[in-house]
Parts: C-alpha cells; structure tokens; sequence
C-alpha cells in the first residue's frame, strides 16, 4: 500500500495532494515533488496559514492540546492574580510555549506514523510512545517551573 491510499478522505481535505499526486487547485496544497521542481512559489503568507492550520487540527483532534491550552489559560490567570515579576512571566510562557509546541510535534508524528504504518507495528508503537513521552517530560518540567514561581507566593499568602 503506498502512501496515497493509506490517506483517508478526511486527510485528503486537510491540505493534502489529490490522490493523482496533482496540487489541489484550491490554493490550499502541501508543496510535493512536482512543485518544489517547478520553483512555484509557496508565499509566506501561505506558509503562515499552514502552521495556524497546524495549530487550529492539533486543537481540534488532540484532548491534550486543549488541556494544556486550559492549563496554560490557568497559569496566565495565576500570575496576574499573583502579580510575577518578568523573569518568573519569562519562565511561564516558555513553558507554555515548550509544552504546546511539543504537542503539535507528537501529533505531527503520530500522522506520519499512522501514514506509514496503517497497520499495527512495534516499531510504529516505540515511535508514537517516545513521542508522547517528549510531551509529557515538557510538561512535568513545566509543572515543576510553576511550582517554583507559584508556590512560594502562595505559601505567603497563605501565612
């Protein structure tokens, strides 16, 4: 089974090449072998609607993401209410950042793999479970920064 089959019509919708391996000719295409040899120009402004894209099914279809899009919201809300000094807000949206980032990467993976390996495979596991774990270490590292700019705060409040 080669790539384009293992593509549902879903997939197929979001962006990617018609089955025939042709660009869609609704401006909406992944750059595939044939454009990249025609020097077609791929705008940045196109290039930036493909990452919001990004974001926008990666929100859509992952739980995660929306969770770690609550918890960032909560952390936001948190140092207003605490009132954090730059260096701690610094810390904050890295975090933020790091931890929504690593999650559109692992769903990023998890397509390819799903792409490639319709089927079960070990290999196919390895990969999507180390993905995921990459998101999970972001985000005990970043629970552990909250914990290092909120608690202190809070235990003094609370004193």
């Amino acid at each position: 089974m080669d790539a384009t089959n293992a593509m549902d019509e879903d997939d197929r919708t979001e962006g990617s090449p018609s089955p025939e391996g042709g660009a869609r000719d609704d401006g909406r295409f992944v750059r595939n072998h044939a454009d990249k040899g025609s020097r077609a120009r791929f705008s940045l402004g196109r290039a930036f609607s493909c990452a919001w894209e990004g974001i926008a099914y990666t929100t859509r279809t992952q739980r995660n993401m929306k969770i770690h899009f609550a918890v960032g919201a909560a952390a936001v809300a948190l140092g207003i209410a605490l009132g954090i000094e730059a260096l701690s807000w610094a810390a904050i949206v890295i975090c933020i950042v790091l931890v929504l980032a690593a999650e559109c990467l692992n769903t990023a993976l998890e397509s390819v793999v799903d792409l490639v390996s319709p089927d079960y495979a070990e290999l196919a596991k390895h990969a999507k479970d180390c993905a995921a774990g990459a998101v999970l270490v972001c985000a005990l590292g970043a629970v552990a920064v909250a914990a290092a700019v909120f608690l202190p705060r809070l235990l003094a409040l609370l004193s």
